[in-house]
C-alpha cells in the first residue's frame, strides 16, 4: 500500500471516530443521562451543544456559565459537579421534551487535553398500553400517548383472506399520537393487533369465543392464562357494560359478583336466565392485552326446579281453596236470605178461628 492511501485511510478512519455519534433514548418527560468522559487535568472546560443551535450547557472557571444557555434549556441541565475532577462531564437533562431530540456534542478541554464526544438523543413515549374492544360485530384497537408516530397492524388465526389494513387513523394530540384501527369480525377466528414505534411495541390478541353453561348458585368464568400478574383488568357484559373496572365492581352487579380472582377470573352468584349472555374479560399486563369472549347461559338446578313446582301447586291449592270458601259464603248467603223472608211473611187467620 502506498504512502498516500495509508495517509487517506488513517484520516478517514480518524474522521469516522471522532464524528461518530452514540444513540441514546430518552424518555419523554423523564431525566436522562447524556454521557461524556475526558482525561482528567487542570482548568476544565466542558461545552454541551445542541448541533445546530446555541449551547445547552457550559462550564469553566469552576462554576457553571449559562449566560450563553439557549432559554429552552433553562433550569434543565446540571453536570455532576463532584466528579468533574475525575474525568466525568455528562450532562443530566431533566424534564426530556421533543425538541431536545437530536444531536449534541460535548467539547470538553484541560491545559493537556481537548476532546469532542457526540451524542444522538432520540425521544420517546413508548407504547404502554394497547387497548382491544368488541362492540357487536366490530373490533377497535387503539393506543394512546405515543412518539414517535406508531404503525398498526393485524393478523388472524386461523390465517384469513380478510382486508386487515382498512379503517386506520392516526391523530397528533400536542406532541403525542394516539391510533386505531377498526375492522369486522368473522367467527372461529382469533385477531391480533400490533402497535409498534421502531423502539418499542405491544400487542393485543382477542380469542375466539367460548361457551359455558352455568349455574344459577354461583358461576365462575376465567380470563386467559397469563405469566405476568394483571395490571389492569375489565369485565363486561354483551360487550358494552360494564361489571368491574380494575377492582371497583359496578353498583348494578354487587349483587351478583361474589369475587375477582387475583389471576381476573370472575365468580357470579344468584343468577338467572336475564343474565344469559357474553361475558368479556379484558386483562393487561407487561406482555400485553388479553380479550377473552364467554357466552354464559343459565342452568336451573332440578332443586329450584322442584321447588318452583312446589310454590305452583302451593298456589293452585290456595285458589281453589279460596274458590270452595266462597261457594260456601254464597250458599249461606242464599239460606240466610231465604229464611229471613219466611219469618217476615204475614201470618193468614180463618173465619172459624175467630170468636
Amino acid at each position: 500500500m502506498s504512502m498516500e492511501c495509508f495517509v487517506f485511510f488513517g484520516v478517514l478512519t480518524f474522521l469516522l471516530t471522532t464524528n461518530r455519534a452514540d444513540a441514546l433514548d430518552c424518555l419523554l418527560g423523564e431525566s436522562c443521562v447524556l454521557p461524556c468522559s475526558f482525561q482528567p487535568g487542570a482548568e476544565v472546560i466542558v461545552h454541551w451543544i445542541q448541533l445546530a443551535d446555541s449551547p445547552a450547557h457550559s462550564y469553566y472557571h469552576d462554576q457553571d456559565q449559562l449566560g450563553h444557555q439557549n432559554p429552552r434549556f433553562s433550569g434543565r441541565t446540571s453536570l455532576f459537579k463532584n466528579q468533574i475532577s475525575g474525568g466525568n462531564a455528562s450532562l443530566l437533562l431533566s424534564g426530556v421534551k421533543v425538541e431536545d431530540e437530536g444531536r449534541y456534542k460535548c467539547y470538553t478541554s484541560t491545559v493537556d487535553h481537548n476532546k469532542e464526544t457526540f451524542i444522538h438523543l432520540n425521544v420517546y413515549a413508548p407504547v404502554s398500553k394497547v387497548e382491544l374492544h368488541q362492540d357487536g360485530n366490530t373490533i377497535t384497537c387503539s393506543s394512546e400517548g405515543v412518539y414517535p408516530k406508531p404503525e398498526i397492524s393485524w393478523s388472524t388465526d386461523p390465517p384469513s383472506n380478510q382486508n386487515l389494513t382498512e379503517k386506520i387513523k392516526v391523530q397528533q394530540i400536542g406532541q403525542l399520537y394516539n391510533i386505531n384501527s377498526s375492522l369486522t369480525s368473522v367467527p372461529d377466528v382469533e385477531y391480533n393487533c400490533t402497535v409498534s414505534t421502531g423502539r418499542n411495541k405491544m400487542a393485543a390478541t382477542l380469542f375466539k369465543q367460548t361457551s359455558l353453561s352455568g349455574s344459577s348458585a354461583e358461576t365462575t368464568m376465567r380470563c386467559t392464562s397469563s405469566k405476568s400478574p394483571p395490571t389492569g383488568l375489565i369485565w363486561r357484559f354483551n360487550h358494552s357494560e360494564v361489571i368491574v373496572s380494575d377492582g371497583s365492581v359496578m353498583e348494578k352487579w354487587r349483587q351478583q359478583v361474589k369475587s375477582v380472582s387475583m389471576s381476573g377470573n370472575l365468580t357470579l352468584k344468584d343468577l338467572s336466565t336475564e343474565n344469559d349472555g357474553i361475558y368479556t374479560c379484558e386483562l393487561r399486563n407487561a406482555d400485553g392485552t388479553y380479550v377473552t369472549n364467554t357466552f354464559l347461559g343459565i342452568e336451573h338446578s332440578q332443586a329450584s326446579a322442584r321447588s318452583g313446582g312446589e310454590i305452583a301447586g302451593i298456589v293452585v291449592g290456595v285458589v281453589a281453596a279460596l274458590a270452595v270458601v266462597a261457594a260456601g259464603l254464597v250458599a249461606l248467603f242464599k239460606i240466610l236470605r231465604k229464611n229471613k223472608g219466611r219469618r217476615e211473611k204475614p201470618q193468614v187467620i180463618s173465619s172459624s178461628q175467630v170468636i
